[in-house]
């Protein structure tokens, strides 16, 4: 897997839109993020809004790609599923620890489960810093600072004494540091879908906002496909840019025309 940090340095401000959905759907696999992606970020986790018709937009997409469309999410399945109910396209939860292919009952897990500690560990640092959101999830755990900008280092210094002693992964997204076990990625997902039927032999196209998304990126460019980055510019791996959530709907809509 390709190292995130070894992204092609790009000015994401001269980057195009990328090409319609409806030309390219016959080759394509597309592949969507979803906070900051499908739907705004909110202060909560659960208390983002999801749009209406949203859900039917997602299951009709699948349907004109015959299946090759999955949502690729750092939030568990059951946090996804809360918000839009039961799915049954391809999912990928938790950074791609939680991987459930169309149809299928049960996710299965892509990653060991996070160490019992970790919580106890970032709930302690939560607190010593006012009372900070902590998200727990079967494969990784993260520690919101949206209300507490200035703990920023300090969080991230503490959180990386909890990664080197657990052997974990470290990711700095919107206001959100995380931890995941070995193999919760989301490339990780994205490859192990390329892997299956009806994903084998298509293009990978990932759309995703965050630092936390260049995993996929990376990984879809590998398999000779590529990145939509969703919302400010900022150096990325990815080839192409859409403004922001309302952009990614009206590009996805646009497919069904």
């Amino acid at each position: 897997m390709t190292d995130p940090t070894d992204r092609v340095s790009t000015a994401a401000t001269a980057l195009p839109q990328p090409p319609l959905l409806s030309c390219i759907a016959s080759e394509t696999a597309l592949f969507l993020d979803f906070d900051g992606t499908l739907v705004e970020i909110a202060d909560h986790p659960d208390g983002v809004r999801v749009a209406p018709g949203l859900i039917g937009l997602v299951e009709r997409l699948a349907r004109r790609l015959d299946g090759r469309l999955a949502i690729v999410t750092g939030r568990s399945l059951e946090s996804l599923e809360r918000l839009l109910g039961p799915l049954a396209i391809a999912v990928a939860g938790s950074h791609g620890g939680e991987f459930r292919p169309a149809g299928a009952a049960e996710a299965q897990p892509l990653a060991p489960l996070l160490p019992a500690g970790v919580l106890t560990r970032l709930n302690r640092i939560a607190q010593d810093h006012g009372g900070l959101l902590v998200e727990a999830k079967p494969f990784s755990a993260a520690i919101h600072y949206r209300h507490h900008p200035a703990a920023r280092d300090a969080l991230l210094a503490e959180a990386r004494r909890i990664a080197d002693d657990e052997g974990l992964g470290l990711t700095h997204g919107k206001m959100v540091i995380e931890l995941t076990t070995p193999g919760a990625d989301k490339g990780s997902a994205l490859t192990r879908f390329m892997d299956l039927p009806p994903f084998a032999g298509a293009t990978p196209l990932f759309l995703g906002d965050d630092t936390t998304d260049e995993h996929a990126f990376a990984a879809a460019r590998t398999l000779g496909g590529g990145g939509v980055l969703v919302g400010p510019s900022r150096e990325t791996a990815a080839q192409w840019r859409l403004y922001g959530v309302a952009a990614v709907h009206h590009w996805l809509k646009e497919a069904l025309t």
